[in-house]
């Protein structure tokens, strides 16, 4: 439920700017030799671009909204900020940094104001959001009960970087009604154990499904779902800065999101696609795969 007297446009024009931004800053000052280090674990990397895109980002909200929290993934929340206030900024400057760092071109910075907590699954709600795609030239965006919408990305053009409202094209996801004859999204986790038992569901997945798609990018993914370039997405270990501003994009543009079996949505494990997919890929998983 929004609380009274949020101006959700405001929000998302506000995520649009951000996202774009820091599209503008990682895409055109990509540094030719980028040093990384790792988080998670070995194959978890993140790199000083992936530092100064939060940063820039979390500067111009201390300056535009003040009173906001903010959730990032590398520097996470300040104590007490989180949930305090109406509004929870959660950010993430690079998703899908291993592709970034490779000079892949999927990658993405995702940007959302969310209702809530986001540290708590089941108690927080995204009420606006921008992803832009710098190598596609494409920035994602939507807002509560606005529909979702893509735009033109104009990186270092001077008139302004996102193409003007009245050219964005509405999404819609594809409206897939048998998992069978759907192309389904994933990701994989950092953790060895975890791939391990994603491999193995993989095996059973793989002959249900017209095909998988793994591009590495959570935001994008949950972007290629609202835009019916793919029938269906799950993953898990997933943190909110992943997919809050996927997860109101596909909602907006038709598409139901939600946890698997009783996991409550918001968590670290999420479906989604039409009714009927994210139905049959929730039944489908169920008990494959550990509760991680």
């Amino acid at each position: 439920m929004i609380a009274y007297n949020i101006n959700t446009a405001a929000l998302e024009d506000l995520a649009i700017e951000l996202a774009a931004q820091a599209a503008e800053l990682i895409c055109l000052h990509r540094p030719v030799e980028l040093a990384s280090s790792t988080k998670s674990s070995v194959t978890d990397p993140v790199t000083a671009m992936d530092r100064r895109s939060e940063t820039l980002i979390r500067r111009h909200l201390a300056v535009r909204r003040p009173g906001d929290g903010v959730y990032g993934e590398e520097e996470g929340g300040l104590p007490g900020s989180i949930g305090s206030g109406v509004i929870t900024w959660v950010v993430d400057p690079i998703d899908g940094t291993v592709n970034y760092l490779y000079d892949l071109g999927h990658y993405a910075v995702s940007v959302a104001a969310v209702e809530g907590d986001p540290r708590v699954p089941g108690q927080w709600t995204p009420l606006a959001g921008a992803v832009a795609d710098p190598s596609h030239a494409r920035i994602y965006h939507a807002r509560r009960g606005g529909g979702a919408w893509v735009r033109e990305l104009h990186l270092g053009a001077p008139e302004g970087a996102v193409a003007p409202p009245k050219s964005a094209t509405k999404l819609a996801i594809s409206g897939a009604q048998a998992l069978g004859t759907s192309l389904i999204a994933t990701g994989f986790s950092y953790q060895p154990q975890v791939r391990r038992e994603q491999a193995s569901a993989l095996v059973e997945v793989l002959p249900r499904v017209r095909d998988i798609r793994r591009f590495g990018s959570a935001a994008l993914d949950l972007c290629a779902v609202a835009a019916g370039h793919v029938d269906g997405y799950y993953e898990q270990c997933l943190n909110p800065w992943d997919y809050a501003a996927g997860w109101l994009l596909v909602t907006e543009a038709g598409g139901r999101v939600s946890g698997w079996a009783s996991d409550p949505v918001g968590g670290h494990r999420l479906v989604a696609g039409s009714e009927c997919v994210r139905r049959d890929l929730v039944y489908l998983l169920d008990g494959l795969v550990g509760s991680s």
